[in-house]
């Protein structure tokens, strides 16, 4: 039995309510912390990811068990149960005042974290951009080479256990304002223009055929999308109802970087 799984036994006891095992809580939360584990990661075998729902289990653990406290951080002053990560320079990532890490959340070296705030389970991967005033929601799994702009909202998800946080995956491209949250998941190099919103209640609809296609869940790779209005009968009128539509794809003859640029000119994407 490895060290993973006799953790995993000793969370779904304690959350269980068989008995309370800090020391097991503890261990999880600092095995986040160092990135030796993840809440959620992409299955070996299968194109969906699995969540270990032991660890969303572990982090509402240590909700209960953790005690308030003052924390202090040069001239701010907070008052918590979860303290924040510290020594981002050790750890290889630029981090510009006031961005906020919480502990149990692990960002690898080379990313950059605006003024942002990235909450615990969180992962963030080499090469990512969090710009100003963004967020990264609890358990949420951003990789490597991404670019979340300002304002956009990633939402968080540890209950009920085993629930898919919000996944982004590999060179993804989150423009302005963009919500994103329940789950949704993003495949690679995936570009969502400004003001985009998906939540479970969202429609996501593929017009690059002659007739349009509903997409639940899952953006494929490589997806330009763009905020959209479709109508909607009520008792009181037709009135327009917010949407997302899929108009196209990156281009496949260029790299990541003019692919982006040529999607967004090509296709009118604001971000």
């Amino acid at each position: 039995m490895s060290n993973h799984d006799e953790l995993q036994g000793r969370i779904d006891a304690a959350f269980a309510g068989s008995a309370e095992d800090p020391e097991a809580v503890e261990a999880t939360i600092e095995g986040l912390d160092r990135g030796e584990l993840r809440l959620a990661e992409p299955s070996p075998t299968e194109v969906e990811w699995d969540v270990h729902a032991w660890i969303q289990r572990a982090i509402l653990l240590y909700f209960r068990q953790a005690v308030m406290a003052e924390i202090e951080l040069g001239p701010f002053s907070y008052f918590d149960k979860i303290p924040l990560k510290r020594d981002p320079a050790s750890a290889g990532i630029r981090v510009v005042p006031p961005a906020t890490v919480r502990r149990g959340a692990f960002v690898e070296s080379g990313a950059v974290l605006m003024p942002s705030y990235v909450n615990i389970g969180a992962r963030v991967g080499s090469g990512t951009m969090i710009d100003t005033w963004a967020t990264v929601g609890s358990g949420a799994q951003v990789g490597r080479d991404v670019h979340v702009a300002g304002g956009v909202g990633i939402g968080g998800v540890l209950e009920p256990p085993g629930a898919r946080p919000v996944i982004v995956e590999d060179g993804c491209f989150l423009g302005s304002r963009v919500v994103l949250t329940e789950g949704w998941h993003l495949e690679p190099e995936v570009v969502l223009g400004a003001g985009v919103v998906l939540t479970a209640s969202t429609a996501v609809l593929d017009v690059t055929g002659e007739t349009a296609q509903q997409v639940r869940g899952r953006i494929p790779a490589r997806s330009v999308v763009i905020p959209g209005v479709r109508d909607r009968e009520f008792p009181a009128g037709t009135y327009g109802v917010p949407c997302a539509l899929i108009i196209g794809q990156r281009s496949e003859s260029t790299d990541r970087k003019t692919s982006l640029n040529d999607a967004l000119r090509g296709y009118g994407v604001s971000v």
